[in-house]
C-alpha cells in the first residue's frame, strides 16, 4: 500500500495567517509505511490539527500521522493511556469517559492534536498544573535512520525528548498518564480592576483547579474563569477581589455568542467539557486571528503586568483579547515551564501580520527585564537568540544530533530560532 496525499492542494493553518510551503501532505497508514516516507526524503516536518500560528511545521514536505493507527489502550494499574500521536484530545477524552479515568488537565481547545500539544509545550491553567506535555510517560517515535524508539520517564533522555519540536523524529504513539474522572464547574466572575488583580493575585488563581483572566489591556482589568473540582457541599464565593459572576454565558472574545463556548454559570460536568474554553463540534474561538504568548517567572506577574500596561496604546488597536494564566513548574528541556512556576501572557490579535508585529516588538520590550520565554507554536519576533532562553538547549542539540545527525528533521524556522 502506498501513502495517501490529503486533499487539497492550498495549505494554510487554522488561523489562515500561514501558507505552507509543502503542498500536499502524505499520510501513511501503517509504521511501514511511514518509514518508507521518512527514509525517501531529505527534510521532512510533520502536520497535526494545523493549530501554530508560525513556521514552525512548514518545511520541504509534510507528513500527517492522523492516518496511522489511533490504538487507545487504558491500563488501570499503571493509570496510564497510550494512543495515537494524531489524536486530538478531545477525541482521546471519548475514549477515557468509558472508563473512568481523566487527563490532569486540557487546553483552551479539545481540538489540538495530543502530538502538536506536547511537542510545543501547550497548556491549560491552574497554579498545580504542569502543561500537558508533562503528563506524558513514553514516546515512541520514528527516527532519521528509520528505527522505532521508545522513551520511558526516567532514562536519562526522556526530558529532552517530550517537547521536541519534531526535531528528533516522528511521533507516532505516546503514553500518558491518567487520573480518576472528576467534575469541574465553571463560573465567570466580571468587573475585576487591576490594583484587585495585581494586590490579590496569588488568592484569585488559587480559587479554582484552573483561572484565566481574560483582559483587553484596558483601564479595567477584564473577568476571571474559575474552574473547580467539585466537592460535596461547596459553594460559590459571592465575590471575587471585588468582580460579581456574570448573568449569562459568556464569550472570551467580547461580543461573540458564547454558543461554542463550555458551559458556565457553576453548573457541574464532566472534566472534559469544563477545563477546555470551548466545546468540541463547534468552531474554536474567532478563527481569523493570530496567537502570541510569553512566559515569566510568576515571582515578576505583577511588574510584568505593569509594563505590558505601559505599552497598551501600541497593544490594543489589534488585539481581540488577552489572556493571563498560571503554570507549574517541570524538567522538560525545551518547556517555557522549565524550571520556574510561570505567569503567561497570551495575546489573540486581529489577522494583519504586520500590525500585529508592530504590536508585538512592543510587548517584547515590555517583558525582556523579565526573562520571558514564548510558546513555541505561536507568533513572537525573536529571531536566532530564540533558544539562549533555554538552559538545556546545548543538551537538546546534542541529543538531536543523536537522533538525526543529517538534519531530515529540520526546517528553515529551527534552523534560525534553535539549531544554528
Amino acid at each position: 500500500m502506498t501513502s495517501a496525499p490529503i486533499a487539497g492542494s492550498r495549505q494554510l493553518n487554522w488561523a489562515g495567517n500561514h501558507e505552507y510551503a509543502f503542498g500536499e501532505p502524505v499520510a501513511p497508514g501503517s509504521l511501514d509505511e511511514l518509514r518508507t516516507v521518512v527514509a525517501s526524503h531529505r527534510r521532512l516536518r510533520v502536520i497535526g490539527t494545523r493549530h501554530s500560528f508560525n513556521a514552525l511545521a512548514d518545511g520541504e514536505r509534510a507528513v500527517s500521522v492522523g492516518s496511522l493507527p489511533t490504538e487507545v489502550v487504558v491500563d488501570r494499574s499503571a493509570m496510564t493511556v497510550t494512543c495515537g500521536a494524531g489524536l486530538t484530545y478531545g477525541e482521546l477524552a471519548g475514549h477515557l469517559r468509558p472508563h473512568g479515568v481523566a487527563l490532569h488537565n486540557l487546553a483552551s481547545l479539545p481540538h489540538i492534536s495530543i502530538a502538536g500539544a506536547v511537542a510545543t509545550a501547550t497548556h491549560g491553567s491552574g497554579d498545580g498544573n504542569g502543561n500537558l506535555a508533562t503528563a506524558v510517560a513514553a514516546v515512541e517515535l520514528i527516527t532519521a535512520s528509520g528505527d522505532v524508539v521508545t522513551v520511558w520517564r526516567g532514562m536519562p533522555e526522556f526530558d529532552g525528548c517530550v517537547v521536541s519540536l519534531g526535531a528528533l523524529g516522528v511521533v507516532t504513539r505516546l503514553t500518558l498518564d491518567v487520573e480518576p474522572a472528576f467534575e469541574i464547574g465553571q463560573l465567570v466572575y466580571e468587573g475585576l480592576e487591576w490594583e484587585a488583580l495585581l494586590d490579590g493575585f496569588d488568592e484569585i488563581t488559587s480559587t479554582g483547579y484552573s483561572v484565566s483572566v481574560f483582559t483587553g489591556w484596558a483601564e479595567r482589568a477584564g473577568s476571571v474563569w474559575v474552574k473547580r473540582r467539585i466537592g460535596v457541599g461547596e459553594s460559590w464565593p459571592a465575590t471575587l477581589a471585588g468582580a460579581v459572576p456574570a448573568d449569562g454565558q459568556r464569550h472570551p472574545l467580547p461580543g461573540l455568542d458564547p454558543v461554542n463556548c463550555t458551559p458556565q454559570l457553576g453548573s457541574p460536568g464532566p472534566w472534559e467539557d469544563r477545563l477546555p474554553h470551548f466545546r468540541m463540534g463547534f468552531r474554536p474561538s474567532n478563527g481569523e486571528e493570530i496567537q502570541s504568548e510569553y512566559h515569566v517567572p510568576r515571582v515578576h506577574v505583577r511588574e510584568a503586568a505593569l509594563a505590558l500596561l505601559g505599552v497598551s496604546a501600541q497593544v490594543r488597536p489589534v488585539l481581540l483579547v488577552g489572556e493571563i494564566r498560571t503554570v507549574a513548574a517541570d524538567t522538560l528541556w525545551l518547556s517555557p515551564q522549565y524550571g520556574r512556576d510561570t505567569a503567561s501572557f497570551h495575546f489573540t490579535w486581529v489577522r494583519d501580520q504586520a500590525r500585529v508585529e508592530r504590536a508585538l516588538a512592543a510587548v517584547e520590550s515590555a517583558l525582556e527585564p523579565f526573562d520571558p520565554r514564548p510558546h513555541w507554536g505561536k507568533v513572537f519576533c525573536y529571531g536566532p537568540d530564540t533558544g539562549r532562553r533555554f538552559a538545556r538547549l546545548p543538551e537538546f542539540l546534542a541529543l538531536r544530533g543523536h537522533f538525526d545527525p543529517s538534519g531530515r528533521f529540520a526546517n528553515d524556522w529551527l534552523d534560525e530560532h534553535l539549531l544554528t
